[in-house]
């Protein structure tokens, strides 16, 4: 009996304990083979240390963990900076740049050369170019992706007239700008059209994700001006990405005729994509279309296509990126299957291997050759004359086809944005040898200045032009009335939110406006099919409104920031409340929550802020999420947080009143008891109900004419049984701080809290 109960254990240790003497015996008899192979005289090592010294710095020296610590480093910079530049009002993608030149050769390894030289050493710089070229063909697959064909076809009249003036105009003065500065600029060897067609096309290009990225932030995509601006920039796209290819055959056979080889060679590749690949693609899609997932095997069969669609492109010799574009664009016309693919690829390619690319263009920019007042006046003439020939052309395109002056202009400064898309270009021109070190530097930052500029300067166009644009789907709404604005996360908040709303509003809807508004995150790329989006988001919630008989209001915006957007609109909207739901966090009361919570306090930056700013003691220990925080933190409107927990109704309310400030809840009891009959208890527990005048002259004229709605109640009678019949419980924020840290027990029986910040 004995035996039976501990054979696992004598099993085990007979086992280990065997086999391990065995592996020291024939350690020992090799020993013995040793010494007979060791030459007299010769002694092994026996410095264990510094044999231990040297393996870990050959570790470091490894090609692979050099790779591993620039993603690192790169990765880390690019946020930093891309959330800085977020937050002074301008694209993530300016700062992932400049991140770039940062680490390279102008700020970094200027002033820091052996930590420079030991990070980014010039054997590694091969292999972090081809992962950067990886990372451009997917992002180049997604952007193919993004471009929505059908509004070239419904909205192309005005649209090609604007997109093809803008890059016919600055590529002609791009070509112009060539003629003055080849003889000192031309690298040796290379032939003026070689060198003015990318001058020009470096010219003309417009950042597509960047202009969609700004487009939507402004909220004026859904407005006439938004449609033809964007469907300017996909027509530049396609027209540029077509014209570099022939640019780039033209460079690499030296003349125009040698490049008809290429440029015939291209011609099939494009035919072959649409009429025998694209209708492949087409049944593949039609079979997956309602599916939810796509298997692995079909993943691996279009990642596939699209490497040899690359391949194919870069043979040829127009550039693998092409290839990669090309097979974006004849991707199945299926809505849910491109949102599919590009879930899938978008962060890998811009969160991970895109930031790669723009340090990689940072070590290739050296600011410290500009170092002459002359570069910097050629620098400026090459900045005027990207801006003149891109913001004007455009411009002048749009009030030529009937635009208005301010709708022309900000047309022109929405084109004039060339962000990343530029940098592709400047990276294939420096390739291909075209440019030299100190123009693609000056290109760089006329990039940088261009991309930057956008925003001021649409900002400044609103100021000087004070008419209003003319938005579509916007409704004048009457300043008197009483303003709600819910925005939710997903369907079912929404529809409780929308409840909510309703109960405090219900018999004065002539008098009052609810609007829903949805954020939904996204980077620099422009997401695609945003309509089906948000006709997918709201349906659910104006299915509810209908069956509410309410009178629904919507946003609906792409943001990166979305607590700050929140607070935005909030706060620049003239709303009386603002309804929110409380998020959670799926890792809330473990240990690892505790952990990350406390993590992020220390790195967070926002926290950083508010603790600098003497903010931070105020929600230290706040009971919300981290989100729930910063819009705490933001939203100067009065704010109502719901915690909820299958709310339906709020037949029953009652109201803890613990604080002579809880004055301020007076006004939703009366709006509950107006509009939605509610029956009211009011907690009496410190006696603030016939202390505080503010609340008791509310409560008597309340008794006074809904004598059956309104009681108060002690707080020995708020037991477990009386909370369960509850609907709701109303509260201020500073109570429902005082009661999660003395009374947070009894709070498991709450159907659904409403927290209001005044």
């Amino acid at each position: 009996m004995v035996l039976k109960k501990y054979k696992n254990s004598l099993f085990y240790f007979g086992v280990t304990g065997g086999f391990s003497a065995l592996i020291y015996w024939i350690i020992g008899q090799g020993k013995l083979l040793q010494l007979k192979k060791v030459p007299i005289g010769v002694k092994a090592s026996n410095d264990s240390f510094n044999d231990f010294v040297n393996s870990m710095l050959h570790n470091f020296q490894d090609p692979l963990a050099i790779l591993l610590a620039q993603i690192v480093m790169i990765i880390l910079t690019a946020r930093i900076f891309g959330w800085f530049f977020k937050k002074i009002g301008q694209p993530t993608v300016i700062g992932e740049i400049i991140a770039g030149i940062v680490l390279g050769p102008s700020l970094v390894g200027m002033y820091f050369p052996e930590f420079s030289a030991a990070l980014f050493p010039e054997a590694s710089l091969g292999n972090l170019k081809f992962l950067s070229q990886i990372g451009l063909i997917l992002f180049m697959f997604v952007i193919g992706m993004e471009l929505d064909v059908k509004v070239l076809k419904n909205k192309a009249s005005e649209a090609i007239v604007i997109s093809h003036a803008s890059i016919v105009i600055p590529f002609a003065m791009g070509i112009g700008l060539s003629y003055f500065v080849y003889n000192q600029f031309a690298p040796e060897g290379v032939e003026f059209l070689s060198f003015s067609l990318f001058m020009g096309i470096a010219m003309s290009i417009t950042a597509f994700p960047v202009l969609a990225r700004i487009v939507q932030e402004r909220g004026i995509h859904k407005t006439r001006l938004g449609a033809i601006v964007i469907t300017c920039a996909a027509a530049d796209d396609i027209t540029a990405w077509c014209l570099l290819a022939v640019v780039i055959a033209i460079v690499k056979a030296g003349d125009f005729v040698g490049s008809l080889y290429v440029i015939s060679l291209a011609f099939i590749y494009v035919l072959a994509m649409l009429y025998v690949v694209k209708p492949f693609l087409k049944r593949i899609g039609d079979l997956y279309a309602e599916k939810e997932n796509i298997g692995k095997p079909v993943m691996a069969l279009f990642l596939l296509l699209l490497i040899l669609s690359s391949y194919a492109t870069e043979v040829i010799g127009i550039h693998a990126l092409f290839g990669g574009f090309m097979m974006g664009a004849i991707m199945p016309d299926i809505a849910k299957f491109r949102m599919i693919f590009i879930e899938k690829v978008e962060d890998v390619s811009v969160i991970l291997l895109l930031p790669l690319f723009f340090v990689f263009t940072g070590l290739h920019t050296q600011v410290g050759l500009i170092n002459d007042p002359y570069l910097w006046k050629v620098t400026a003439a090459i900045i005027g004359v990207a801006v003149m020939g891109k913001f004007l052309g455009s411009a002048l395109a749009a009030k030529f086809v009937g635009q208005n002056w301010h709708e022309s202009l900000t047309i022109g400064a929405l084109m004039n944005t060339r962000g990343l898309m530029e940098l592709i270009v400047l990276n294939i021109g420096l390739e291909l040898k075209v440019l030299t070190p100190e123009v693609f530097t000056m290109m760089v930052i006329m990039a940088l200045v261009t991309t930057f500029m956008t925003g001021p300067a649409l900002n400044v166009l609103d100021f000087i032009f004070k008419n209003k644009r003319e938005e579509e789907s916007v409704e004048v709404i009457d300043e008197s009335k009483y303003r709600i604005l819910i925005s939710f996360g997903n369907n079912e908040k929404g529809k409780s939110l929308l409840r909510l709303a309703n109960g405090l509003t219900k018999k004065q809807k002539k008098t009052s406006v609810i609007t829903a508004m949805h954020l939904s995150q996204s980077d620099e790329l422009h997401s695609f099919n945003l309509e089906e989006i948000e006709r997918e988001t709201f349906e659910p919630v104006f299915d509810e409104s209908d069956q509410l008989g309410v009178k629904l209001l919507s946003i609906f915006k792409v943001t990166n920031d979305i607590e700050a957007e929140i607070a935005d609109v909030a706060n620049n909207g003239d709303y009386d409340l603002l309804l929110v739901g409380l998020g959670k966090s799926i890792f809330e009361g473990s240990l690892l929550g505790k952990v990350i919570g406390f993590t992020t306090r220390i790195i967070n930056p926002d926290r950083l802020i508010d603790k600098f700013k003497g903010k931070e003691g105020l929600f230290e220990n706040s009971p919300f999420d981290e989100r729930t925080r910063q819009i705490v933190a933001k939203t100067k409107t009065p704010l109502g947080i719901l915690i909820d927990n299958d709310f339906e109704q709020m037949d029953h309310v009652f109201v803890p009143i613990l604080k002579s400030d809880d004055a301020v809840l007076m006004d939703y009891v009366q709006k509950m008891i107006y509009n939605n009959n509610s029956k009211i208890h009011l907690v009496d527990s410190n006696g603030f109900v016939k202390n505080n005048f503010v609340i008791q002259s509310t409560v008597v004229t309340l008794l006074q004419k809904y004598p059956n709605n309104i009681s108060v109640i002690s707080d020995k009678e708020m037991n477990a049984s009386f909370i369960k019949q509850q609907d709701l419980m109303l509260i201020s924020l500073e109570s429902w701080k005082s009661v999660m840290d003395t009374a947070a027990d009894w709070l498991v029986d709450i159907p659904s809290v409403l927290i209001i910040k005044s």
